[in-house]
């Protein structure tokens, strides 16, 4: 069974090295002495969000702090290709499932996208509130999978913000039930174009995979010709059609097995 993860700053980690002690504190510390009840003696792993995992032993628990010894420093590497889920708003907290689930599956970003049939609607505070939550959402997410890297999350975007990231990223994939590629295929063919796969330990730039999924009403036609325009693809999942909060994570799915990193 793998350790229960707890998170602290890259600061505060980075100067650890195994033999090192560190006390926890805060609401991580108290979540893990007061709520977890962790005891001397049991393993835990501390986190910085960022992919650098300390393993440790617990050495005190009281109160809001958390005491460990580590035992290792275990790097992780990241992934030659970085997954980023865009996804629509969506009422009934729909969005936000989405994203807590393709968290748990292995998303590396999420940006909320305002489409055109979105019912709800980020205005004044609630643009700025929005995203903070779904950092939240997020961050529970991944100390729920017990994953070293938290997931970044952009800023609300509209349409032509999210044709500015569909032009920068190396594939994009608008999911769409209307679509004749399969995911998997277009994944494939863009693989094979680019040449080998190189990541960020052998000097080469780390591909972005885009997938856009839209709110409960679907796209907009002119929403579509617009993301095609600016070198997006539509992708077809299956034969079923998924509601807006399944499509992201079942995308991710596809693409982890794909890409290797299931």
């Amino acid at each position: 069974m793998s350790n229960p993860v707890f998170y602290a700053t890259p600061e505060e980690l980075a100067p650890l090295a195994a033999g090192g002690t560190f006390t926890l504190g805060g609401a991580e510390g108290r979540h893990a002495a007061t709520v977890k009840r962790l005891t001397p003696g049991e393993p835990v792993d501390l986190c910085d969000g960022a992919g650098l995992r300390l393993v440790c032993t617990v050495t005190a628990a009281a109160g809001d702090q958390l005491g460990v010894r580590v035992e290792h420093v275990l790097p992780t590497p990241r992934e030659p290709f970085e997954l980023v889920l865009v996804q629509a708003l969506a009422k009934a907290d729909r969005d936000e499932l989405a994203i807590e689930t393709a968290t748990e599956l292995g998303v590396d970003g999420v940006v909320p996208w305002q489409a055109e049939r979105s019912i709800v609607r980020w205005k004044m505070d609630k643009a700025v509130k929005g995203p903070a939550k779904w950092r939240n959402v997020v961050a529970t997410a991944a100390k729920q999978a017990r994953r070293s890297r938290i997931p970044w999350v952009g800023e609300l975007v509209g349409t032509a913000g999210l044709v500015e990231l569909i032009a920068s990223s190396g594939l994009a994939l608008v999911l769409h039930e209307d679509a004749v590629d399969s995911l998997p295929g277009l994944v494939r063919a863009w693989r094979a174009a680019r040449g080998p796969d190189r990541g960020p330990e052998s000097g080469g730039e780390t591909g972005r995979i885009v997938m856009v999924v839209g709110p409960e009403g679907g796209m907009s036609a002119a929403e579509v010709r617009t993301f095609i325009d600016a070198g997006a693809h539509t992708a077809l999942l299956g034969t079923h059609v998924l509601r807006s909060s399944t499509a992201g994570p079942a995308a991710v799915v596809l693409l982890s097995q794909e890409l290797g990193r299931w």
